[in-house]
């Protein structure tokens, strides 16, 4: 949820009543919806909230939506909160799936958000549901090349299982085990580990970093047609599938 003391948006509401809870402690408008694919941990809560929303529920152009939507895919562009929003089409973990880069007006208010629902995580990205290995490094190399400082809103909080098959994947990676250290800190804090940022992530995403050789290699050892970005990503994702 992002608000501005008066009026708030959200994000990819699983859920209703988490939602109604925080918008009421802080008497607090819903003013817009944003959503980045359909699966139900997304979408759960938008028939409740749908009412009680003031503004638009924009959503995916090419995936079905539990209630009405407007419609928005690769290049959309709108307001909401004093935050310019362009929307990105990201398919892979779903085959319409799209991220919203929200930049604030007053540069005070810090670099841009990144929502890119279930494609990119913290140390990881999603699993191909529908899309392809392909589809999947052409998508995550678009949310790559967005600014360093960009603050990466991924939907869960996956951070530490998904750095721990980072460091199979990559052993000798020094930023990582700097990383994973100061994730496991933060958890054992209670603090979530999210949002990271862009700059983060190129230094220690397997999945952004398949050009890498150690990371090629890996990919090799666990059955990679090639040393190719979108051979080494299809055999890491299915190599961290079977991992636990």
């Amino acid at each position: 949820m992002l608000h501005d003391g008066h009026r708030a948006l959200v994000v990819d509401p699983g859920e209703a009543a988490s939602v109604e809870k925080a918008l009421d402690a802080r008497h607090l408008e819903l003013a817009a919806i944003l959503v980045t694919h359909h699966h139900a941990d997304h979408v759960g809560g938008l028939a409740a909230l749908a009412p009680r929303c003031t503004g638009p529920v924009y959503g995916p152009a090419h995936e079905a939506m539990p209630v009405e939507v407007v419609r928005v895919s690769q290049g959309a562009r709108f307001e909401l909160l004093g935050v310019s929003f362009e929307v990105l089409d990201v398919p892979g973990h779903t085959a319409g799936h799209i991220a919203y880069v929200g930049t604030p007006a007053d540069p005070a208010d810090g670099a841009p958000w990144l929502f890119c629902g279930d494609t990119l995580f913290s140390g990881g990205c999603g699993r191909l549901f529908e899309g392809t290995p392909a589809q999947m490094h052409d998508s995550l190399s678009k949310l790559a090349s967005l600014p360093c400082g960009t603050r990466v809103c991924c939907a869960h909080e996956y951070t530490l299982s998904n750095l721990r098959f980072a460091r199979m994947a990559e052993p000798a990676n020094e930023a990582l085990a700097s990383y994973e250290l100061h994730c496991r800190s933060l958890r054992d804090q209670g603090t979530p580990t999210l949002p990271s940022t862009i700059g983060t992530e190129r230094a220690i995403n397997p999945f952004l970093r398949v050009a890498e050789p150690a990371l090629a290699a890996s990919a090799l050892a666990h059955g990679a047609a090639s040393a190719a970005p979108v051979d080494v990503l299809a055999a890491l994702r299915e190599w961290k599938n079977h991992t636990r």
